[in-house]
């Protein structure tokens, strides 16, 4: 069995984005309750109290309601992360990272979590418990969930990018194949993680696949001047330190903590988009698909996010021409194409790689430089050569040499 969680957005009534907002709020003081009472007994020179079954006993002497209307299974979800986060920190200092830090923070909304036999979900509609004596708050979502409701194990309130959410893991069995459609246990591929680009892969007799990570490196590069600009045009107005910052400051910081949360998502959904290629890649097979005229032909592997390139087996660069006859492209409008003269790059027989990046960055992608954004002032894209007198085609078609 595998889990799976899919994350469903809420349609709520004013009353119920308050009674939401406040289980969020009554976890976090779960939190802060932990916290406080472990400062207590750090200056004490007693014992932490992180095990989640002694801190299951503070919560019932503590009794009902004394955090709102979060009840005990709500609760108890913020301690076994407490717990979980110590024992974490513990484990990896003990590993000799000394800068792991135990976790001492406080938080204003925290997730909760309820596990199965504690909710009922009914189509688009969601029971949470809620403390004795309060009535139980309702929740519509705005899509069906994905998976059947009979394997649904858990659903999370939580706050993220700016509205509330619930996340819904389920338990689904794994995969079982037919005899005669089993996998093949001699099909095996190499992938190798790296910094750059995400991922490469090399299958088992030679076929290869690249992941390219231009467009994962140029959301941080962006989000980076984008970061520095906003802290630049905003540090007149901060506030000194010990100083309380206006309204207008604290507005400053949501929107940051907003930008923040977009970009990390932005990476998530990449990095998730890259291994499912690889994934997509290996379970398929490589395939080999026809070559064009110059040698590149676009896949339906890639995505706006992650994209993969076929690289030529190595050949020595063209020469220059030495009076380049000035010709403007009429294929498109506003682009000017650098004429080379006809032969100068010898197209190879058999790539090593064969799958390409669909789209107008192909070329760049291919070459090694980053695409041009768009509005750019400099359209003219460099190394691509047109000769109107080498044709492979039909008359009147023009035949792209990439460097």
């Amino acid at each position: 069995m595998v889990h799976r969680t899919a994350r469903v957005g809420l349609r709520l009534t004013r009353a119920q984005r308050e009674r939401s907002f406040g289980l969020l709020r009554s976890g976090a003081d779960v939190w802060a309750c932990v916290l406080e009472i472990n400062a207590w007994r750090r200056r004490r020179a007693d014992t932490p109290m992180a095990g989640y079954q002694q801190l299951c006993k503070l919560l019932t002497q503590a009794g009902p309601g004394t955090f709102g209307e979060l009840d005990t299974t709500g609760a108890r979800s913020v301690l076994r992360r407490y717990s979980d986060a110590w024992f974490s920190a513990a484990a990896r200092r003990k590993a000799g990272h000394a800068e792991v830090r135990f976790p001492r923070r406080r938080r204003g909304l925290l997730p909760v979590r309820w596990y199965h036999g504690t909710f009922d979900l009914d189509g688009r509609r969601l029971r949470l418990s809620t403390a004795a004596g309060s009535p139980p708050l309702w929740l519509r979502l705005d899509r069906l969930v994905p998976y059947p409701p009979d394997t649904v194990r858990s659903v999370t309130l939580l706050f993220d990018c700016g509205r509330l959410w619930i996340d819904v893991t389920a338990e689904l069995p794994v995969t079982v194949y037919p005899p005669e459609q089993r996998p093949d246990p001699q099909r095996v591929a190499g992938v190798d993680p790296g910094v750059i680009h995400p991922y490469a892969v090399v299958g088992l007799h030679g076929p290869a696949l690249l992941v390219s990570g231009r467009a994962i490196r140029a959301e941080h590069r962006m989000h980076l001047a984008d970061t520095k600009a906003r802290r630049r045009a905003t540090a007149a107005r901060a506030p000194k330190p010990g100083q309380r910052g206006s309204r207008r400051w604290r507005k400053t910081r949501r929107r940051a903590r907003l930008v923040e949360t977009r970009h990390r998502r932005r990476i998530r959904q990449a990095r998730h988009e890259a291994a499912k290629t690889v994934i997509g890649w290996a379970v398929v097979g490589p395939v080999f698909p026809s070559l064009g005229a110059a040698g590149w032909s676009a896949g339906p592997v890639g995505s706006p996010d992650t994209a993969t390139s076929r690289r030529r087996s190595p050949s020595p660069p063209a020469p220059r021409a030495a009076h380049p006859s000035p010709h403007r492209s009429t294929s498109r409008p506003g682009r000017s194409r650098t004429v080379e003269p006809a032969g100068t790059y010898p197209v190879p027989a058999v790539p090593d790689v064969i799958h390409a990046a669909p789209g107008r960055h192909q070329d760049q992608l291919a070459r090694g430089g980053p695409p041009h954004h768009q509005g750019s002032r400099s359209p003219t894209p460099t190394g691509v050569s047109e000769d109107p007198q080498r044709t492979t085609g039909p008359p009147g078609e023009r035949s792209w040499t990439p460097h």
